[in-house]
């Protein structure tokens, strides 16, 4: 079974490295300290798993969909400290199959890797938790109209998703722009639809991650 380290905290790859040192069937062939080194070495490298802390310094979450895009059979196992229920579904739709936390015990970071390999799903008593505490069924994600393809907006959708995040209604929005309120609700199933999300928070997240409202500025909207 061979697995990719990516994290770019060298404890942490030590630790890494010698828990996994301890399962005779794990092979680690390489370790990565960016998303860059990562993409790099999936062009020679070959591994079944990649054990991956995305929110490291010098990697993003964009490297998963990219890595999957360079090697489609390899399976990624996100290691990562405490996360917001929706970076952590965000992370599943883009293309994690099992996720754990940095603190957890040996042997569900080596159960994480070796059921992974194995084609199943792998997640941790903590993250479940979280997840099911914003009521997530991870086994009914809608993952079908999830695209790997970049998200292509006008100006004017940036403009609404603003305008959204920053928790103006339909209405208000309408009001600010001189559209209808019509072609607002229009504009808004077309956003949700090319961001791949069902609710207003899902737009929120887009605006935060994206800058286009600042982190602690935002309301969500009373306008579904």
């Amino acid at each position: 079974m061979k697995v990719i380290i990516a994290d770019s905290n060298d404890i942490v790859r030590v630790g890494l490295r010698t828990i996994l040192a301890s399962d005779s069937i794990v092979n680690v062939v390489s370790e990565a300290t960016s998303s860059e080194e990562l993409l790099e070495q999936l062009k020679s490298v070959q591994a079944d798993v990649i054990l991956l802390d995305y929110t490291a310094q010098n990697f993003s979450i964009d490297v998963i969909p990219k890595a999957l895009n360079a090697n489609k059979r390899i399976k990624i196992v996100a290691i990562t400290p405490e996360q917001n229920p929706a970076i952590i579904i965000d992370a599943l739709k883009s293309g994690v199959v099992s996720y754990i936390k940095k603190d957890c015990d040996i042997p569900e970071i080596l159960a994480s890797v070796r059921e992974t390999a194995g084609g199943n799903k792998f997640f941790c008593g903590q993250i479940l938790d979280s997840i099911r505490r914003a009521s997530i069924d991870v086994e009914h994600l809608d993952l079908e109209n999830f695209s790997c393809e970049p998200v292509l907006l006008s100006e004017r959708e940036l403009e609404i998703i603003k305008f959204i995040a920053e928790g103006n209604t339909n209405a208000q929005i309408a009001e600010l722009l001189c559209l209808s309120p019509h072609t607002i609700t229009t504009h808004r199933k077309n956003i949700m639809a090319k961001l791949g999300t069902k609710n207003t928070a899902g737009i929120v997240m887009y605006a935060v991650k994206s800058n286009l409202v600042s982190p602690n500025k935002f309301l969500f909207s009373r306008d579904q």
